[in-house]
């Protein structure tokens, strides 16, 4: 069982104390194993680093899935564009899961995936547990993580972008137009993806010598109903914001909607900013100013990434974080005075 030769099924099924196709109904997913057998089996697949054959002769890829919490972001759109410009270069399909209300996925996810023989799998903001991961591991499916909601384990492959960079870039930019009064409309407070935005926020801030004021950063949930209700909020303080940074496009298009239905004028009462630079953020008006998140080429990476390990790619996990860039459109101007 040395790392110079190829662990089999035979391999495992003998130190298991089980038969061969025992074994590879549990790496195919088949429901016809008692669970403390799956387990053990399991356990010494991860154990071992077992490597599944590629499925073509050639070794090319067959199927990626990509999970998403949710789909109904134009945000989830731009990853599944990245994705399938790969796996249709690559020959693969591509199959969509969506864990409806931030779910884990259950046993039956995992046990498909064995069964389609999945070249690989990108999750996006992934909620599974370690003893998920590890189940992945053990069957010897290749993944990846897209913008990690938390630390991902230290053998995962991860892809983000520049967060901090983004937030400080973004509340910069107002900072310099003469801004003073700025809110912030945060995604999640559990995602990293987030907490860097915020932190990027504080720091511009702090650099420019503008106090951190608690009531100016408000909770939202990156989608537009927490932006225009946070933005209803903060534009409603006694001393409101002259400048908002939405934390994501979508947040900063419901404090657009906030700013009319209050019959503030952007940017002439009120500057605001995003985060993704969507398509739809250059047809909004005012066009957004906005930081660019280069989803699609995050997205594309992750797909590479996981089709090279399928392929045999045996290189160290990678983390990798993609540049981000403020993109200056007509939603932000000097205060009025």
């Amino acid at each position: 069982m040395s790392g110079k030769v190829r662990v089999t099924i035979a391999h495992i099924a003998k130190e298991a104390g089980v038969s061969a196709p025992t074994v590879s109904k549990v790496i195919n997913g088949r429901p016809e194993v008692a669970p403390e057998t799956r387990r053990r089996v399991e356990r010494l697949l991860h154990e071992h680093g077992y490597t599944r054959r590629a499925a073509g002769p050639d070794g090319s890829a067959g199927l990626i899935d990509l999970v998403f919490a949710e789909l109904e972001s134009p945000w989830a759109m731009e990853l599944v564009r990245g994705v399938e410009s790969v796996a249709g270069e690559a020959g693969a399909s591509v199959v969509i899961t969506v864990l409806h209300s931030h779910a884990e996925p259950g046993r039956d996810w995992l046990d498909r995936l064995a069964a389609r023989r999945t070249d690989g799998v990108i999750l996006v903001g992934s909620r599974l547990s370690s003893r998920q991961y590890g189940q992945l591991g053990a069957r010897s499916i290749p993944f990846v993580v897209v913008d990690p909601e938390g630390e991902p384990p230290g053998d995962a492959s991860s892809v983000g972008a520049t967060n901090w960079h983004g937030g400080l870039a973004a509340t910069r930019h107002l900072l310099d137009l003469g801004h003073r009064r700025i809110g912030m409309i945060t995604g999640p407070a559990g995602m990293l993806c987030s907490r860097a935005r915020v932190d990027g926020y504080r720091a511009a801030l702090e650099t420019m010598g503008v106090e951190v004021d608690p009531a100016l950063i408000r909770q939202g949930d990156f989608l537009v109903g927490s932006g225009r209700e946070q933005g209803h909020a903060l534009l409603s303080l006694d001393d409101p914001p002259t400048g908002i940074f939405g934390g994501s496009d979508l947040q900063a298009f419901g404090v657009l909607e906030a700013a009319r239905r209050l019959g503030l004028r952007v940017p002439d009462d009120l500057s605001v900013v995003g985060f993704d630079d969507l398509p739809l953020a250059r047809s909004a008006w005012p066009p957004l100013t906005t930081v660019h998140q280069p989803l699609q080429e995050m997205a594309a990476l992750a797909a590479r990434m996981v089709l090279g390990v399928s392929g045999g790619d045996t290189r160290e996990p990678r983390r990798v974080e993609l540049a981000t860039d403020l993109v200056v459109r007509e939603s932000t101007s000097a205060p009025r005075t």
